[in-house]
């Protein structure tokens, strides 16, 4: 490649060494932020986490961007090994390192409002700065140019949309048969539903349920399918690729479901699983007042 093409040489490797740059400022992070919200015993003290809200938020997205990053590149490395990694697969994961790097050096927008930042976390300038390799600057500076986006788009304006890379056949298979249900059973109908605003059709949901989507991670012995969260991102991406509207219904009752696995007593849990894994249950998610919409840290209505 040539140096004006949007694509970076041997792009994975360049994403494999900024990666190994980003687990140190998050282990950095880390530090930072235990140093003020670990007692002496080295627990979380709950006023001190109160007290640094922000840095340890912060930590957790940055956390999470690094875990993404790393799953991008092992996409990437999957794709390589098979002979499948084309160059549109190649900018998607070069994409992903340029815009995450360049948030978690410069600041990472937590909200319209909040902007975190490698200070917050006591991350100091000095540390910072040792960041840049030559693989963490190249990315940080070209990897998600607008170049690079324009090439994505043109890449993907027939239709495809990169490997999926899944190496996992009965992922593939479930795929398959939603994306075949979405095109049958949701697409045809879905711009009618929304401009009249009308709800979703018990028959199709009935559908749904039927085909497993509410019980997807419900363990079996609660009536459900005991598969894992990325079966649940599969067949919502195929339904949302209909309307958003169909894919979040299996979301929510992933959402809830899970919840009361994890924190629910085992009578609430043979009480509400087994509707949620029928569809008989519908849970939705409301969160909302005057002056906050949707922003759940500035909530002033309390459950309890």
């Amino acid at each position: 490649m040539t140096d004006t093409s949007p694509l970076l040489d041997n792009v994975l490797d360049t994403c494999e060494a900024a990666l190994a740059r980003m687990e140190d400022l998050v282990n950095a992070a880390t530090h930072g932020v235990g140093r003020r919200v670990l007692d002496e015993d080295g627990r979380i003290a709950a006023e001190a986490l109160e007290a640094e809200e922000m840095a340890a938020h912060g930590l957790a997205w940055y956390a999470t961007y690094l875990e993404a990053l790393r799953q991008m590149l092992a996409w990437g490395r999957r794709l390589e090994a098979a002979g499948q990694l084309s160059e549109l697969e190649a900018l998607m994961v070069q994409a992903a390192f340029g815009e995450y790097i360049a948030q978690m050096i410069g600041g990472l927008p937590i909200s319209q409002g909040e902007i975190v930042r490698p200070a917050d976390m006591d991350v100091d300038t000095k540390a910072v700065h040792g960041l840049f390799n030559e693989a963490v600057s190249a990315l940080r500076h070209r990897g998600n140019s607008a170049a690079v986006q324009k090439r994505i788009a043109h890449l993907a304006a027939d239709g495809n949309h990169g490997a999926w890379g899944l190496d996992d056949e009965t992922l593939d298979l479930i795929r398959d048969q939603f994306r075949r249900f979405t095109e049958d059973q949701v697409v045809p109908h879905a711009q009618e539903w929304h401009l009249d605003d009308t709800l979703i059709p018990d028959d199709l949901i009935e559908q749904m349920a039927e085909m497993g989507v509410f019980g997807l991670t419900v363990p079996e012995e609660h009536g459900g399918l005991g598969m894992g969260k990325t079966a649940m991102c599969v067949v919502t991406e195929e339904l949302s690729r209909g309307w958003i509207g169909v894919g979040s219904l299996g979301t929510r009752s992933e959402i809830a479901g899970e919840l009361i696995r994890l924190g629910g007593t085992d009578d609430q849990k043979a009480e509400w699983l087994p509707g949620i894994a029928t569809g008989e249950i519908l849970p939705t998610a409301v969160f909302t007042e005057p002056n906050v919409g949707s922003d759940l840290g500035s909530l002033r209505t309390r459950a309890i």
